[in-house]
């Protein structure tokens, strides 16, 4: 069974369906604060079709924290947000998007890959259903792991402003 998912920034959501368009799942997320746009350096959200280029953190703890997409080997909690209060936490999960239309997306100024846009794991207390991000779509760390076992690499994921 093939699968899809669709962001929406408009409704702060992330929509699983199957091939037939049946809905499988759907979550609250957030994307970012300074709306949709794809320019390298814009802090925003890229819009279009994508695909999970790469899946990280198979196995790893629930609010494992990631720094270039690896683990850090620390575990996210009250001492750590205390400690790193301006920090952007990546936790527990890293579905790595890459565009696939050239001149939106892909390549150049607009490359979604090399600008290290995610679907990703945050803390259980970021605000869920509002922008706040700086351009990834953070999701909740129990919701990351139930999609990060449901999708497999390539999965087609676009990105809606509706």
């Amino acid at each position: 069974m093939s699968m899809h998912i669709e962001i929406s920034i408009r409704r702060q959501t992330l929509t699983l369906s199957d091939d037939s368009g049946q809905v499988l799942r759907c979550y609250p997320v957030s994307t970012a604060k300074n709306g949709p746009g794809e320019v390298s350096g814009s802090f925003c959200t890229p819009r279009g079709r994508h695909l999970i280029r790469a899946k990280i953190g198979t196995g790893e703890a629930v609010n494992t924290v990631f720094s270039a997409r690896r683990p850090t080997g620390e575990i996210y909690g009250k001492e750590l947000a205390e400690r790193f209060p301006q920090r952007d936490w990546i936790l527990t999960r890293i579905l790595w998007l890459s565009g696939c239309e050239p001149g939106r997306n892909r390549l150049g100024r607009v490359d979604t890959m090399r600008r290290y846009v995610y679907i990703h794991g945050s803390p259980d207390t970021t605000p869920m259903g509002c922008p706040g991000s700086i351009g990834c779509i953070r999701m909740r760390n129990a919701d990351i792991v139930e999609l990060f076992d449901l999708v497999p690499p390539y999965t087609p994921v676009d990105i809606l402003e509706d």
